[in-house]
């Protein structure tokens, strides 16, 4: 009896193993087929998070993205998570599979947070080796552990799944639609009723660019969006943050203006310094409402109505990377604040008549006023040299703006450098156009752009759009107080003195044709239009010394 036991025993122990390494054989089969996809939540849609670091949530907004695992017939299995690819071996105990993590490298990104440099993300390489875990083969055919649950896929379905990843569909989100809805809006009001096209079509277009709904996770840059450096559109957004494009607009608008009507009747000058006090109501208000000094004073130049000057001040003092006393950064507020300026700029026709009409009565606004006198060649070409050496004595922080608007304009004048004028004012400035409205309006990306500090610039920009108006068409009623009855001024050119030339001249031409057809403005209001070109860019320079 004993031998058979002895012969029965060693049998019972063979077929054990053989059926236990059958079912290892079987679940590596199993687990080799296809590959395991998991598609959870918990990942963090912004490329240079760190939990921590200054100005990041501690807990963000997170969004769902496919895990996959792919195990190969050597023992060997790859995980991909959000782009991140861990390898490492694997063996097979019964239903359950243990999987040992190889070290591998991992490059985490870091915003760049040195205002001279364009150079994109800091990135530092970081040796990581995920924990040792074990996933069972469930009942249902899962992969089930670590509170992940892995369903087998064809290798075809998983390409499926990666490109849905990758689609607008899987990262839509209210914030894109929105903006693609007010990127619409821009377009609508360019095409169908004419309102400042060359602006608002390149920045409503823009908008939807950067509304384009994309992959993002932390530590991933697929060099696509206008944030992510390394891309077309940062690259040329880098003329935005760095502020190269404000002074090539205004090297343009140099060359193309006649100061004639200014140089004339200088007096008009105090028009265009009139209505910049918009400029700094609107940087009290700012500050009233919760904004850093730097941030209030980028936020003022909307006032202005001058939107290279704005884009100009933000780069300068609420770009996303001064250090304030405190130790906090400031916003950045470029965005917001570019596409506020325009759009007040482009709405021009619409909001000035009402202000101007509630400050003016009819008399006053059939007032002739004198045409202006013959300005001789010595006098233009005098002019840029003279302005340049006042105002940047004044304010050299803007030297940038007033510096290329004077040599523009000297360029014209001087008769004898008309191809370098005629650059600048038609091709320079029309590419430069292009470029600043496609790369502002792809900046009002929905996560960047939608925050209660936008509403509050809005709101901010159409007061002191109102002030500014307001505050130019006052100083002319003032002016007039001490001016002989024959010199009096025509209250409506006040209205011009903020800096969007020349659709505020335009305007002020086209009410003073419908009080009086024989009543023509647009000379008289283009003195303090220019001069409020130069009003915004020296303003702009006091506020750059005292917040810089």
């Amino acid at each position: 009896m004993r031998k058979i036991f002895q012969f029965i025993l060693p049998l019972i122990f063979l077929a054990t193993t053989a059926l236990a390494g059958n079912q290892s054989e079987k679940i590596g089969d199993v687990i080799a087929s296809g590959r395991w996809v998991n598609y959870s939540d918990g990942y963090i849609p912004i490329p240079t998070y760190k939990a921590g670091e200054e100005n990041q949530k501690e807990n963000p907004t997170t969004v769902k993205r496919f895990k996959t695992f792919t195990f190969e017939d050597a023992g060997t299995f790859v995980l991909d998570s959000a782009k991140q690819r861990y390898s490492g071996r694997f063996t097979i105990n019964g239903n359950s599979v243990t999987l040992v993590f190889n070290t591998v490298p991992i490059n985490h990104l870091r915003v760049n947070t040195d205002p001279n440099s364009s150079a994109g993300y800091h990135t530092t390489k970081h040796m990581v080796k995920l924990p040792n875990r074990t996933l069972t083969l469930s009942s249902d055919g899962h992969l089930v552990g670590d509170g992940a649950s892995y369903k087998n896929y064809s290798g075809a379905m998983s390409g499926l799944f990666n490109f849905y990843e990758f689609s607008g569909f899987a990262n839509v989100s209210w914030g894109n639609l929105i903006m693609m809805l007010v990127g619409f809006v821009f377009l609508f009001l360019a095409i169908k009723y004419d309102f400042e096209p060359m602006l608002l079509i390149p920045i409503g277009f823009g908008i939807l660019v950067g509304n384009i709904p994309m992959f993002q996770v932390a530590d991933f840059n697929l060099k696509l969006g206008v944030y992510e450096p390394g891309s077309v559109m940062n690259i040329l957004y880098q003329g935005v943050v760095q502020g190269w494009y404000p002074p090539l607009i205004f090297l343009g608008i140099g060359a193309m203006t006649d100061f004639s009507s200014l140089i004339s009747n200088p007096k008009l000058m105090l028009l265009g310094a009139a209505a910049q006090i918009g400029i700094f109501l609107t940087f009290l208000g700012a500050i009233y409402l919760g904004f850093a000094p730097e941030e209030a004073g980028a936020i003022g130049i909307i006032g202005g109505a001058d939107g290279p000057t704005a884009i100009f001040i933000s780069s300068k003092l609420a770009n996303g990377l001064n250090v304030l006393a405190d130790g906090t950064t400031v916003k950045n507020l470029i965005g917001p604040i570019a596409i506020a300026a325009y759009s007040y700029m482009a709405l021009v026709p619409v909001i000035q008549p009402p202000v101007i009409k509630l400050m003016t009565s009819k008399r006053e606004r059939l007032i002739r006023m004198k045409p202006p006198r013959a300005v001789s060649k010595l006098e233009k070409v005098l002019f840029p040299i003279v302005g340049l050496i006042l105002t940047a004595y004044i304010a050299p922080s803007a030297l940038p703006l007033i510096g290329m608007l004077f040599f523009g304009n000297l360029l014209k004048e001087s008769g004898v450098t008309k191809r370098l004028a005629n650059t600048a004012a038609n091709p320079l400035i029309d590419v430069i156009t292009i470029l600043l409205g496609i790369t502002v309006g792809a900046s009002t990306q929905a996560d960047v752009f939608l925050t209660p500090a936008s509403i509050k610039i809005f709101a901010l920009g159409a007061g002191s759009f109102v002030i500014a108006t307001a505050g130019g068409v006052a100083g002319a009623k003032i002016m007039n107080l001490f001016l002989k009855k024959e010199n009096k001024i025509n209250p409506m050119i006040g209205a011009s003195g903020v800096s969007a030339v020349p659709d505020s001249a335009r305007v002020v031409q086209t009410m003073g044709l419908k009080e009086d057809p024989t009543n023509h403005l647009l000379m008289h209001a283009m003195a303090p239009n220019v001069s409020g070109v130069i009003g915004s860019a020296v303003a702009a320079g006091i506020l750059l010394s005292f917040l810089m």
